[in-house]
């Protein structure tokens, strides 16, 4: 049986493990509104010299361990998590608590929360949803999967970074929450492509066709933001959520549909879409390209 500590240690210095697009201006939003010391590390100098202007301090995966009682995660996928999991594990202790902000597989996710459960370490899978503008506006929508304790405990920590906080439950089910999240978004793009190119084809360019859907019941935050914002202008920029980084979410649905017993046609016609999509050459570029593939004249 999990054993968890009576009492959390408090959280009096946190750490930052992944300064990526999403990560950078989350550590930054902690930094400036925790009132907390900050430790940080990525695998690159740059985003560490721009937090630096915020107290930000850089430090070693170790380093990390060993002084904070917080530590955050904003890692590519659940492979690095696994990986930066296992470098920070000898070195905690009951009490402490870690919070991944990345988007893992459930399977993964409460694997590593139960084995760290088993030493007293608090665990908790807070992936965060919207966009990088969001992320730079500290304006995320973050999904946790932890105990109510430990949910409470972070709250206040997470709400630096994000507007919506929500709680779906113990640990796993923020992941839950976050994949079925984009499963949506992958399945809507696609859909979004294809009225573009049935649209184009009978006479209505896509730039009457967004604007005039977005005032009726086709609107939604897709077609306003991955639609006009993507897709209309044709601007599919890398550095980005990526064709490959959607394949990745998207695995992770159909593999619990797959655990589940549930055969998804529509979330497997959405991977056909993406595999497409990278196998034209668009892997490294916004999702939303797929629109290249399903409308070539776009």
């Amino acid at each position: 049986m999990s054993k968890q500590p009576d009492t959390a240690r408090p959280i009096g210095t946190i750490g930052f493990i992944g300064l990526g697009v999403m990560g950078e201006p989350m550590c930054g939003h902690l930094a400036r509104r925790c009132g907390l010391p900050v430790l940080a590390f990525d695998l690159r100098s740059d985003p560490l010299d721009r937090l630096a202007a915020h107290g930000v301090e850089p430090a070693s995966v170790p380093q990390i361990a060993a002084r904070c009682d917080l530590i955050l995660l904003s890692l590519p996928d659940g492979k690095a998590v696994d990986a930066v999991v296992a470098q920070l594990e000898p070195h905690l202790r009951a009490g402490q608590c870690v919070a991944d902000t990345s988007t893992s597989s459930v399977e993964l996710t409460r694997r590593i929360g139960h084995r760290l459960a088993e030493k007293g370490i608090h665990y908790a899978d807070a992936p965060v949803a919207r966009t990088r503008e969001a992320a730079a506006r500290g304006e995320l929508s973050i999904m946790v999967g932890a105990t109510g304790e430990t949910f409470a405990r972070i709250r206040p920590i997470l709400e630096t970074m994000g507007t919506d906080v929500t709680h779906c439950g113990p640990v796993g089910c923020g992941q839950v929450v976050k994949i079925l999240n984009n499963m949506l978004v992958f399945q809507h793009c696609a859909a979004l492509a294809e009225a573009i190119a049935i649209g184009r084809r009978n006479g209505v360019a896509p730039e009457i066709l967004l604007p005039t859907m977005a005032m009726g019941s086709g609107d939604s935050f897709v077609l306003r933001n991955h639609g006009m914002k993507a897709m209309l202008p044709g601007v599919f920029p890398e550095r980005a959520f990526s064709t490959r980084y959607a394949m990745k979410d998207l695995s992770y649905a159909l593999e619990m549909a797959e655990a589940s017993g549930l055969d998804m046609q529509a979330a497997q016609l959405a991977m056909k879409r993406l595999k497409q999509a990278e196998a034209a050459g668009y892997g490294d570029q916004y999702h939303p390209v797929v629109l290249k593939v399903i409308d070539p004249e776009s």
